[in-house]
């Protein structure tokens, strides 16, 4: 009987062409609790139902995205959508349909100006290995002042003054590498062009009249008071619900304000600088919405120049792999062109990739380095469960096969930036991207995604059924996490009855509450006019964001570890339907592993006493209702 059913269960999660595509095993750790790394309200707010996969058929883990699940290493998670803090609403796009924003255009045209060597990035064309620690002549960046005041010939004047000027270039390059950096993390808002920053000398006039102890000012920018009207601008033209009508939207509203003073991106922008103040000798500090640079040396105005030099041989720190460090563009003449590669390769670790891992998430995400460790990193984005299928050649499979994969980027030799990838038999699955921090004006995040779509528009001659990208969650209620919408047209999964709905139709909706079963409204789609939704239904409070929470893409880091059970709590807990109405409650046919056999709970149930089989009865029935009653009957149950 065993026998039978493990070979019946086996043929049910074959591909097509009849091949075997292996087994999927599971064991499930039910409902957990956790603190949230979106809202960061320090309670066990976060609310999922786990499983630890020994190993999961391509074909099941399709299934099991399509319920609203994600894989973080080997663990499997879903959010109970409505109990959680942060609902996540998973989010894709159909490849043939996708139509590029002028942002994500300009990103490509940018990245190809990149290639050719004709974008103008000034002292920067080469990839830097990681952070100078010395402020002595070994950096790349060094200024000196001298100590004479005499008057100099016409000539040296000019070439002083080019020099303050090409210094003061510099210095708007940075902020505006900042920028970049801070849309790419999600600070800013995509998809709306930031102005550039400017970079003015401090007169020593000027510098009398400033407070005790700043005599030491040089340059300043004003940009944050351009960023902050432009993307006011752009907040007021988004607006489509009445305030008066929505509280939680005016909430969100006074968030935004706060983060949209220049105050705050003054702020934002000088610690994102802090970088260079390391290697440059100079303070950086943000002054009522202004951005400062000061002299480490009082006394010394630069007011007869600054000479900009190369480095010499930076510090051992950062990625460990050979190279240079940043470079004038006068040594690397603008014309050069550069070679791009994209590889992709089967997860497993590489210490290359780790390095850059490593780099990124501490310059990036602020991530101390005793905290980056390589059993996280393996755990978190090299460890799968998924079967690998090797390709078939009866157009199926694509020719790199199902499975995980990292998907690198490769500028002249050196690695710029891993995607993080599973290949599954309707969809690329995205998720998790690193990159270089010294590129972060190449909007390496949006550039990886468009490369994403293009591969499977490219490979369904090859596996005519790929033909979605999924980006991972959708989470309205984090600002950071709203610019995978800027993919479109994108369409979010029903939490209910897993019924895709364009975005476009959800958005307004979730506008009002975070928790919302978006099928009710698909109708919409014909352009009728949105109905009414009672304002007393759960409504959620939200808390100022780090700048930190944010990813390119994905997903945080999660493990089984992180939760606390809660699985002794009642299901009447939440408000309104939830799947259990809609879903078959007979656990009969759930496949259950016991002992290296495979059996139907209905051929098992006799061996367990009443209570156990009553409790039993219990947890398949909430793990049937959470992978759905089709899978059940595919996946093994472990019990041991």
């Amino acid at each position: 009987m065993a026998g039978k059913t493990r070979n019946e269960a086996s043929s049910s999660r074959s591909g097509g062409g009849g091949s075997n595509r292996g087994e999927s095993v599971v064991v499930d750790v039910g409902r957990r609790r956790s603190t949230c790394g979106y809202c960061r309200s320090g309670a066990r707010t976060s609310i999922s139902h786990g499983l630890w996969a020994h190993s999961i058929t391509v074909d099941d883990y399709q299934d099991l995205l399509d319920r609203g699940w994600r894989r973080s290493g080997s663990f499997l998670y879903k959010p109970e959508m409505e109990r959680t803090c942060c609902p996540s609403y998973t989010i894709r796009l159909r490849a043939d349909d996708f139509v590029p924003s002028k942002e994500q255009l300009r990103v490509s045209k940018r990245m190809q100006r990149f290639q050719d060597g004709t974008l103008s990035v000034k002292k920067q064309d080469k990839i830097n290995d990681g952070p100078k620690t010395s402020k002595s002549s070994g950096s790349s960046i060094h200024h000196e002042v001298s100590g004479s005041a005499a008057k100099g010939t016409l000539a040296g004047k000019d070439e002083e003054k080019n020099k303050v000027e090409a210094f003061m270039h510099y210095l708007s390059d940075q902020i505006d590498n900042a920028v970049c950096a801070c849309t790419e993390s999600g600070e800013f808002l995509c998809d709306i062009q930031l102005p550039k920053a400017s970079v003015k000398m401090v007169l020593p006039a000027k510098r009398k009249l400033q407070v005790e102890g700043s005599e030491d000012l040089l340059y300043s920018s004003n940009i944050s008071f351009q960023i902050a009207a432009t993307l006011r601008r752009a907040q007021s033209a988004e607006k489509d619900v009445p305030h008066s009508k929505l509280s939680r939207h005016n909430a969100e509203e006074d968030v935004s304000s706060i983060a949209f003073l220049p105050k705050t991106i003054a702020e934002k922008l000088a610690s994102s600088l802090n970088h260079m103040a390391k290697v440059s000798g100079m303070s950086i500090r943000a002054c009522n919405g202004h951005i400062n640079f000061y002299s480490a040396r009082k006394g010394n105005f630069l007011s007869e120049g600054i000479q900009i030099v190369n480095g010499a041989k930076e510090s051992p720190t950062g990625s460990g792999s050979e190279g240079g460090c940043l470079k004038k563009s006068s040594e690397c003449p603008q014309g050069k062109r550069r070679k791009l590669e994209i590889r992709l390769k089967r997860s497993s670790f590489d210490p290359e990739e780790f390095a850059l891992y490593r780099r990124y998430q501490i310059k990036v995400h602020n991530d101390t380095p005793e905290h980056v460790m390589e059993s996280s990193y393996r755990r978190f984005l090299v460890d799968t469960p998924l079967v690998f299928v090797p390709p078939t050649g009866d157009d199926t499979v694509p020719p790199c096969g199902f499975g995980s994969f990292h998907q690198q980027y490769v500028i002249d030799g050196r690695l710029v930036a891993v995607g993080v990838i599973d290949i599954l038999p309707r969809c690329l699955s995205s998720k998790y991207l690193f990159w270089d921090p010294d590129l972060a004006f190449l909007s390496l995040g949006k550039y990886s995604a468009l490369q994403e779509i293009g591969w499977i528009k490219e490979n369904q001659a090859h596996c005519p059924s790929l033909q979605y990208y999924y980006l991972g969650y959708y989470i309205h209620s984090c600002s950071k996490m709203r610019y995978k919408a800027a993919y479109r047209p994108s369409e979010l999964l029903c939490p209910l009855r897993y019924q895709w709905v364009p975005f476009d139709i959800a958005r307004p909706l979730l506008d009002r509450q975070p928790y919302v079963v978006l099928s009710d409204f698909a109708v919409l789609q014909n352009g009728e006019s949105t109905p009414h939704v009672p304002e007393n239904l759960m409504e959620m409070q939200h808390n100022g964001l780090n700048e930190e929470d944010a990813n390119d893409i994905d997903d945080e880091e999660m493990d089984d570890a992180d939760f606390v059970n809660s699985d002794d709590e009642s299901d009447s807990e939440a408000n309104g339907p939830t799947s259990v109405e809609i879903e078959d409650g007979d656990v009969s046919n759930v496949l259950i592993g016991l002992k290296r056999s495979c059996v139907r709970f209905k051929d098992l149930q006799h061996a367990f006493g009443p209570s156990e089989r009553a409790y039993l009865e219990t947890q398949l029935q909430r793990y049937m209702r959470a992978v759905g009653a089709e899978v059940a009957g595919r996946m093994v149950y472990s019990l041991g």
